[in-house]
């Protein structure tokens, strides 16, 4: 906030997950915007996912390189308009690499290369309930990257939905990697602070952008 004192640390919440404030400059805030507009057009556009017990996640959601849906990938946005999912761009793997370089270190990088994005859109009322990213055959580390509006992040364990777990305020141009011991770990949004993103950005709601590599 332009009233803090002090710019905000960089934070280790837990093994092998760490949290870099202002990661993205608004410059590349603003690109990354202007992407995921164009990837929320349709075909394979923004969609509302239905779980199998039949409700609806209140997060909206549009998928690049590989389609999700509860709770397998897939080629094409069969829960949807039936359309070939987006492709997913180099840029976004070489920028998903250096996410982790920053946050993990260069050893942690290895030789993955990201092949898939999921990109959720909040708006004042939306939530995401405690789960864990687990339908992926790598364990490379997941790269999560903030636009618009704050919220809480709750980062979990790996055993359970419940406590322990630790709030961590993400705002627009933040990244958090979680790798390592922390792949598997619960997490979730219970809160978004509607009218916070910056006016500049010309976002209403949040995006979240997260990095995957399938192992597909």
């Amino acid at each position: 906030m332009e009233d803090e004192l002090f710019p905000r640390a960089r934070a280790r919440i837990a093994p092998g997950a760490v949290h870099v404030p202002d990661w993205l400059d608004p410059d590349r805030q603003r690109a990354l915007l202007a992407a995921c507009r164009d990837w929320a057009r349709p075909p394979a556009g923004l969609r509302t996912v239905r779980t199998p017990g039949g409700g609806t996640m209140t997060a909206r959601q549009v998928c690049l390189g590989w389609h999700w849906h509860p709770y397998v990938y897939a080629r094409t946005v069969v829960d949807g308009d039936g359309s070939p999912v987006k492709p997913f761009p180099a840029w976004l793997d070489e920028l998903g690499r250096r996410a982790v370089t920053d946050a993990l270190g260069p050893a942690a990088v290895g030789g993955l290369s990201y092949d898939i994005a999921l990109i959720n859109f909040y708006d004042a009322d939306a939530r995401m309930g405690m789960h864990r990213d687990a339908d992926e055959k790598s364990d490379a580390p997941v790269v999560s990257l903030s636009l618009g509006d704050t919220c809480v992040f709750r980062f979990g364990n790996r055993e359970t939905r419940a406590r322990p777990y630790q709030d961590v305020e993400l705002r627009s141009g933040d990244l958090f990697v979680f790798g390592g011991e922390s792949r598997l770990a619960y997490h979730g949004v219970p809160r978004v602070y509607p009218g916070t993103a910056p006016p500049e950005l010309g976002l209403t709601g949040r995006l979240n952008v997260t990095l995957r590599v399938s192992g597909l």
